[in-house]
């Protein structure tokens, strides 16, 4: 285990390091400690390690991962594992606003509750939380998968295009062209993976699936009121 102390090196330096380890490295095993809620922490990581940051981070850790696996031992700031396009992110505590903001791939898991337009532009990242998100999550989520094992707040969905939702709780309200969708066996089968692969023991049965109506593809003026 590599330890980077970010009180006493900074975070240019901790994130220098980070992005100086290459896909043949040894050394997998990363501990940052001290983070104390900075800003842009391990962002921008291209290498298949592992980091663990020892606390509550700022804005944006973790944005544009690939490969890496990045534990967050605390809660996480606004717009966490922005355009994240492969590996992991993983948060102990709570999110806040626009977790995985336009993420096009890979998986972000929260143990806790994620805060408002989680997802938000959501181009094929997976994310999964045990708890609560806010209101207009996914807000034109074009492709990826949302699980919710909590509630979801106003505006579910709005405006999206074709990822998919699944709430175990209640959903306030829906945003527009979004809408309830049958679960077939399919998406039951996805969504068991989803939550196997997040850690998360929950009967993928308890939950309801949402998405799409298609209606706003293409401009039709029947349905101006809704753009």
């Amino acid at each position: 285990m590599q330890t980077l102390d970010l009180q006493e090196i900074g975070l240019r330096q901790v994130n220098e390091t980070l992005h100086a380890q290459a896909d043949n490295t040894n050394q997998t095993a990363w501990e940052i400690v001290n983070p104390k809620g900075a800003h842009a922490i391990a962002c921008g990581l291209n290498a298949p390690i592992e980091v663990s940051v020892m606390g509550s981070t700022g804005y944006y850790c973790a944005g544009m991962n690939q490969q890496a696996t990045v534990n967050i031992k605390g809660s996480a700031g606004p717009g966490t594992g922005e355009n994240i396009m492969s590996g992991k992110i993983v948060i102990d505590g709570d999110a806040s606003q626009y977790l995985g903001a336009t993420g096009h791939g890979g998986m972000i898991v929260v143990k806790g509750n994620a805060s408002s337009r989680c997802g938000i532009s959501m181009k094929g990242v997976n994310i999964v939380v045990q708890g609560n998100i806010g209101h207009m999550s996914a807000f034109m989520g074009q492709s990826g998968n949302l699980v919710v094992c909590g509630d979801a707040g106003d505006a579910l969905g709005d405006s999206c295009y074709e990822a998919r939702f699944f709430v175990r709780g209640s959903v306030k309200s829906l945003g527009a062209d979004c809408v309830k969708k049958e679960m077939r066996p399919e998406h039951l089968e996805l969504l068991q993976k989803l939550l196997d692969e997040a850690g998360i023991d929950a009967d993928p049965q308890e939950f309801t699936r949402y998405g799409s109506a298609r209606n706003l593809y293409n401009f039709d003026v029947d349905n101006a009121a809704a753009y």
